[in-house]
């Protein structure tokens, strides 16, 4: 399966029959010596070596052992030929251990991580999301930090598994999966399992809401054999509560020939809770998605799993990568604009979404000079076309005002750009959040005093349209990201509104269309139990969107005389 093994197995495969020629002349002397005759070897290795008490005459041994001697002669040594052959053809074969080992499974989501400080904090290894089938589209996308997570993981010393977020609705789609998979992880060094990970079918939107449970467990096996039949070990990813009693997946066809890999979150994570309660079979444990390890910036899954290994694997190509960067984006998601804009003073532009030493400053934007604005993240930052280039500028130095000379903004001087508009209200943590001294994740400066628990209270003074809160807590003044608040007296699993979605919408004038379907609603949000799909929005069909909710992701459109909203990242502007 890998050349370089192959020229290794036949070196030592030729020593050990070279070994064998020797010995085949050791016998000789020692069977003719004194009576001139060849001594009767058996033809064959016995199944397991004969009983014997004391000294052994040498024509009665397995062949294998060419140095028996007699008692009081020099120590006995035994050598095992065809183990030597065996071991050859499996030498360098990396083989499971009964080791207990801990990792993590990121995807973009994790952002820029810094495997030496993931490494050092003790992780073993290092499950990377390659990437996933689009929910509506069916299309295969890459993980945009895929590549550079697995070239950083494996720099870094952690052992590389990988897995894929499947919407496959047929066989054949499953096998199309795996096979751009394997292609994909053909030049790592894979040594942990590659999994199928399958989530949100229970959404009408999802092409696999029609499917049945027999059908989405025939779907994941076609993708779990593929995988096997490319070489890697295949494993299989759900939840608890979906594994147990066989509720969403036939998991009782699976575990027989798979690993299974369950996610079970207990109140009190590992190693408090010293296993998971599900009681089926399984050989990894997601102990929790909030995971806090040195070198990730934000919550991460920790898992434990109840195997090791005793090396690492070749890569199956020995294709050389170019070197892979991290995504600028990765925590960012900018949802797409199409609109001009200018400087209300001056502002810079830099080559990644940042204001910390990561970051260049390529240009600078003044008042009257146009950019086109094609992207809008909730985390403050503009993504420009200018003078043929991509650059990034922080959002509340622009203005879509492209004759008016605004005041001078603020200067650049802190870092600190965000502009709060002010409330008074009562407020805790859905579980926790970071208080931090800025409202930033990314500067220095910008250090977590303390931590919110849900249940403690603070006073928030100020909300703003990047999706920052500002709080007040045992005297101090402090910021956290405002989707992990939920007002007081609140229960976090019955809050159902989205965060901020009593944010203002940002006026906006564009015709959009559908990238491929999305439901239009009556309310911005999909857990309002008020909230209706009115009509479907389709490729093609025009809507004028007057507003876009930058804190949450949503836009506001006129469709067929009717004001609606839809989540923004599933359109797109029509020219």
């Amino acid at each position: 399966m890998k050349n370089k093994r192959y020229g290794f197995k036949l070196t030592v495969i030729i020593i050990c029959f070279l070994v064998l020629l020797a010995l085949l002349g050791v016998v000789f002397i020692l069977g003719t010596e004194g009576t001139g005759e060849l001594p009767d070897l058996p033809t064959a290795p016995p199944a397991e070596p004969p009983a014997t008490a004391g000294a052994q005459d040498f024509d009665g041994e397995d062949p294998q052992n060419a140095f028996q001697q007699e008692a009081g002669q020099e120590k006995k040594h035994k050598i095992n030929l065809w183990e030597l052959i065996t071991d050859a053809l499996d030498g360098d074969k990396v083989k499971e251990t009964e080791e207990v080992t801990f990792g993590i499974d990121v995807a973009k989501y994790q952002g820029t991580i810094d495997w030496e400080k993931v490494s050092s904090a003790g992780m073993d290894f290092a499950i990377v999301r390659l990437g996933y089938r689009g929910m509506v589209s069916g299309e295969i996308t890459e993980d945009s930090n895929a590549r550079y997570n697995l070239q950083e993981a494996e720099k870094a010393g952690l052992s590389l598994g990988a897995y894929f977020f499947s919407t496959a609705i047929t066989r054949e789609e499953a096998i199309e999966e795996a096979n751009w998979v394997a292609d994909f992880l053909a030049p790592y060094p894979i040594t942990y399992p590659v999994a199928y990970n399958c989530e949100g079918f229970g959404d009408p939107e999802n092409r696999q809401y029609p499917l049945s449970k027999q059908e989405r467990t025939d779907i994941a096996l076609a993708f779990l054999k593929q995988i096997e039949k490319r070489g890697y070990e295949a494993m299989f990813y759900a939840s608890k509560n979906e594994m147990t009693g066989d509720a969403k997946w036939e998991v009782s066809r699976i575990e027989p020939d798979y690993k299974i890999w369950v996610a079970q979150y207990p109140e009190n994570p590992y190693p408090e809770t010293e296993k998971s309660s599900y009681e089926g079979t399984h050989h990894m444990w997601q102990y929790t998605r909030n995971g806090e390890i040195p070198g990730i910036p934000v919550g991460v899954d920790v898992d434990i799993a109840y195997f090791g290994f005793d090396g690492t694997e070749d890569a199956q190509s020995e294709e050389t990568l170019p070197e892979a960067k991290a995504d600028p984006e990765a925590l960012m998601p900018f949802t797409q604009v199409n609109e001009q804009v200018t400087a209300k003073n001056e502002t810079n532009l830099r080559d990644i979404p940042s204001q910390d030493t990561d970051a260049t400053v390529l240009d600078t934007l003044k008042n009257g000079e146009i950019a086109k604005r094609i992207g809008i993240s909730d985390s403050g930052w503009s993504k420009l076309e200018f003078e043929g280039k991509i650059f990034y500028a922080v959002s509340s130095y622009l203005t879509t005002d492209l004759e008016k000379k605004e005041e001078p903004a603020p200067t650049e001087d802190d870092g600190i750009d965000t502009e709060f508009r002010a409330v008074n209200e009562s407020v805790t943590a859905k579980e926790w959040v970071n208080l931090r001294a800025l409202p930033s994740t990314t500067m220095e400066e910008a250090v977590v005093v303390r931590k919110l628990e849900n249940g403690q209270i603070a006073r928030r003074t100020g909300v703003s349209d990047n999706g920052w809160s500002r709080l007040e807590i045992d005297g101090k003044v402090l910021y956290c990201v405002s989707s992990y608040l939920i007002s007081a007296g609140s229960d976090p699993d019955e809050d159902t509104h989205e965060p901020g979605i009593q944010t203002q919408f940002r006026e906006v004038n564009e015709n959009v269309t559908a990238k491929d379907v999305v439901n239009l609603r009556n309310l911005p949000s999909t857990t309002d139990p008020d909230c209706v799909v009115v009509i479907q929005l389709k490729k093609g069909d025009i809507a004028l969107r007057t507003g876009i909710n930058t804190d949450v992701g949503w836009s506001r459109v006129e469709f067929e005389g009717q004001t609606l909203y839809c989540i923004s990242s599933y359109l797109e502007v029509v020219e």
